[in-house]
């Protein structure tokens, strides 16, 4: 039985269901190119979901993922397990979500940023109560680099 109060309750909530979608979409796309198999790169992915982005992803064949960084000029020594696009840019490794927020805010000319390697403690990469210091590098199309956001190792 429909009581007065559950109808009125209903219809109170009615914008703010009909208001999912919209929100939804709020999620700024990434799209994430990873090798099969590979645990820190799905839990990079589960980090960026968490911290509000909408990721999208495309297992590679290794060879099939290094062609893809050399024909979008991910630079050698930049390399990471994974490589990320999002609004034009290239996301490659363990990139912190607030790294990442900065990049496409700021829209500095640039291919894009990366951690190379694989630090530990860098998103999906372990605690980062334990994590060693590392760098992201913004790298340019005319191949320069320089500091985009520096990380402490953790005390």
């Amino acid at each position: 039985m429909h009581t007065r109060r559950k109808i009125l309750t209903c219809m109170a909530l009615l914008p703010a269901i009909s208001a999912l979608p919209a929100l939804a979409q709020l999620r700024t796309a990434i799209h994430v190119y990873k090798g099969r198999g590979c645990a820190c790169c799905t839990a990079w992915v589960d980090i960026l979901k968490r911290e509000g982005f909408a990721p999208t992803t495309e297992v590679l064949h290794p060879a099939d993922l290094v062609q893809l960084k050399l024909s979008k000029s991910v630079p050698l020594k930049l390399s990471a397990c994974h490589t990320a696009v999002i609004d034009g840019y290239l996301v490659e490794g363990h990139v912190p979500a607030a790294d990442i927020r900065r990049l496409i805010s700021d829209k500095p000319d640039a291919l894009g940023i990366a951690v190379p390697e694989m630090p530990y403690g860098s998103p999906g990469m372990g605690p980062e109560s334990e994590r060693e210091a590392y760098d992201v590098i913004l790298f340019k199309a005319d191949k320069t680099t320089e500091i985009f956001s520096r990380y402490e190792a953790a005390s």
